[in-house]
């Protein structure tokens, strides 16, 4: 049974300027939109997982058990990262970070002018984010900074990642072996970038489209939950947005010395290594799209069509049967032998 394109248009009016609003902005904002849509989308990811991690650390200062723990965190990330891929990626593709904004730009064709300005929305929605709960924490980090002064552990804790200002910049503690912190930064990038991979992969039937940010946004959990106490970055965003934050606040005194290099670029070589092991290993051209994949691939080829937006697909290979549209199929019953007529049974197909 053949299903026509159904625009959003058609069952819901919108306002006349809202229509002009539309082909302004895809023919002649595209850009900026896509650029909001990342700083948005890191806004959304950063502001989930700020207000647990001020939690736990004011919390730990101040003596207030249960405001805070590890979990919290975690999970608050969780969500952070759902609401960004359901509410920003339908807009920008939903990268978030430079390591993955990179990674497609040298893998998967993505323009590198498109990557500049990506990479430079996400660290500003991280720094823009940082600042905003910068002040509604404030008066609680204060009270802490003067737990910290009153015990003469304010040169000690304050940059640390048990210090106020490790609520924004990602620090340390003081004796760390940063070789293991290199290696527990890199592991951790790098099951999150296969996640990353597996997710984006139209052949895997484990995963449809509207599964991934779960999968994303909890592997992420489970690395907050195994790992953050030795020291995660997991996004160049996150931590260079949150550290020039923090710059700001305390200054030079909040740079976080030759640490802040393993969490600023650990997570671009093991993005890279991540999609090029599934690439080779893992993944396959010669795997069918699932079901769920095709008409999420043909929605975004319309879109592109329809917005007279430069291809990232190519739609001929979407193209449903002939004399039906884009979207849909055709009904069959238990015994049609047309369907498996002529189609080669040595597992090859066209």
């Amino acid at each position: 049974m053949a299903h026509e394109v159904i625009y959003l248009h058609d069952v819901e009016p919108r306002p006349p300027y809202m229509h002009t609003w539309e082909r302004f902005k895809h023919r002649e904002a595209h850009w900026l939109v896509e650029m909001f849509a990342e700083m948005v989308g890191v806004f959304l990811y950063v502001y989930a997982g700020l207000g647990p991690t001020a939690a736990l650390i004011v919390g730990n200062l101040t003596a207030e058990s249960g405001i805070g723990s590890l979990y919290t965190v975690g999970f608050a990330y969780a969500i952070g990262i759902v609401l960004a891929i359901v509410l920003c990626a339908a807009t920008s593709g939903g990268h978030f970070s430079p390591g993955v904004t990179i990674t497609l730009s040298l893998f998967r064709g993505f323009p590198k002018a498109k990557a500049v300005r990506y990479i430079i929305a996400q660290i500003l929605g991280s720094y823009l984010t940082c600042l905003i709960v910068y002040v509604q924490w404030k008066d609680l980090l204060l009270a802490a900074e003067d737990v910290l002064k009153a015990k003469g552990l304010y040169d000690t804790l304050m940059f640390t990642n048990t210090g106020p200002a490790g609520v924004f910049a990602l620090y340390v503690s003081p004796g760390t072996n940063l070789h293991r912190v290199l290696l527990n930064e890199f592991m951790t990038d790098f099951m999150l970038g296969l996640a990353i991979c597996g997710v984006m992969d139209p052949t895997n039937y484990f995963i449809p489209p509207m599964v991934a940010p779960w999968v994303i946004g909890l592997t992420y959990s489970v690395a907050i939950w195994g790992y953050a106490p030795t020291a995660i970055a997991l996004n160049t965003a996150r931590d260079v947005g949150g550290r020039l934050m923090a710059l700001s606040i305390w200054g030079k005194q909040a740079s976080g010395g030759p640490y802040a290099a393993i969490a600023a670029l650990t997570n671009i070589p093991a993005t890279l290594l991540a999609f090029a092991v599934y690439d080779l290993f893992l993944g396959s051209g010669t795997r069918t799209l699932s079901p769920y994949h095709i008409d999420f691939l043909r929605a975004q080829v319309q879109y592109q069509q329809d917005n007279e937006l430069p291809p990232q697909l190519h739609p001929d290979a979407l193209k449903p049967p002939e004399n039906l549209p884009l979207f849909g199929g055709v009904e069959k019953h238990i015994g049609d032998a047309e369907a498996s007529e002529g189609r080669p049974r040595d597992g090859s197909h066209a």
